[in-house]
């Protein structure tokens, strides 16, 4: 007899309780409930406005999910940067942000209030790689999650775990080298022109007017093939720290067409072939999320499974 399968086994343990996912983005918010795996029994879409009403109607959207079941855990997926640090008083607080209003605000309370259902807590980014870790394209030792859209997101897996150190990292504000006669300044409003200030989906709307899923065919390969450049450049500095195998490439900015395949043809040169692993061998893969735009929410329930059975 052939035994089910683990997701399976969870959904019977977990029984009467649920747990709840929240993807908690610059722009939108998704609240997901699971009874256990990758399996959603329901969810809700609300969009991000003032912290007051967003985190209100994310307390109302988990009570209307989770009904008369019980809620087993929280996991909570959120645009950064973020205060991760167990230790610190400031955990789970959005820090510094270009966001309006949200700088200061620690969405773990804003969320779970004073209850003591089990929170896990990363980045969006970070609970992409995750779920694409477990159910996904990021099933090899070794990977990276880019998100490119609003802002410019990377985690790193390695190890059996997120890579962080002090903190979560920000490798979308690496500084890249120019385009050859590229004289954008770029949006980043720290940096200028670091990665996240020349190739998120602002950088494409103000370098060339119009936002990637509008742009014109007399300059869509132009800017398509800009935009791999760049990611190139993001990729081959990120792999001289932690070489991967795999970059899941996501966000709205990578349904641009033939992306994937242009960064993957711009890394030789971007690399110089150096490292030697990963890149002379050939490597690493460019893939897109094979979980779509649901691996951020599958993100945060799988935070969620990780709270309640580490609690």
């Amino acid at each position: 007899m052939q035994a089910p399968p683990a997701d399976a086994l969870e959904r019977v343990v977990m029984n009467d309780h649920v747990d709840i996912g929240v993807e908690l983005g610059g722009t939108k918010i998704v609240v997901a409930s699971s009874p256990g795996g990758r399996e959603l029994s329901g969810r809700t879409r609300i969009d991000t406005e003032d912290p007051e009403a967003t985190l209100a109607a994310i307390r109302r959207a988990i009570e209307k999910l989770a009904g008369d079941t019980t809620i087993a855990a929280i996991g909570i997926g959120s645009f950064g940067p973020l205060d991760l640090r167990a230790d610190s008083s400031a955990f789970g607080t959005i820090v510094r942000t270009p966001k309006p209003g949200w700088s200061g605000v620690n969405v773990v309370r804003g969320i779970v209030g004073d209850s003591d259902v089990p929170v896990a807590l990363d980045t969006d980014v970070g609970a992409a790689l995750r779920a694409e870790h477990r159910w996904g394209a990021a099933d090899t030792p070794t990977a990276a999650y880019a998100t490119v859209g609003t802002g410019l997101g990377v985690a790193l897996w390695s190890g059996g775990r997120i890579v962080e150190g002090l903190n979560h990292s920000e490798i979308g504000h690496i500084r890249v080298p120019r385009s050859e006669a590229d004289t954008f300044a770029g949006v980043c409003p720290y940096h200028g022109d670091c990665l996240e200030g020349m190739a998120s989906g602002p950088a494409i709307a103000a370098r060339w007017g119009a936002p990637a899923h509008s742009l014109g065919p007399e300059i869509f390969e132009v800017a398509r093939d800009l935009e791999a450049w760049y990611l190139a450049h993001g990729i081959a500095s990120m792999s001289a720290v932690v070489p991967v195998e795999t970059v899941v490439l996501g966000g709205g900015v990578s349904h641009m067409a033939g992306l994937h395949a242009a960064v993957f043809d711009a890394l030789d040169e971007a690399s110089g072939l150096y490292p030697p692993i990963p890149f002379a061998e050939g490597g690493p893969s460019i893939v897109p999320p094979r979980l779509g735009d649901d691996a951020g929410v599958l993100g945060s329930i799988e935070l969620a499974r990780l709270a309640r059975t580490t609690a």
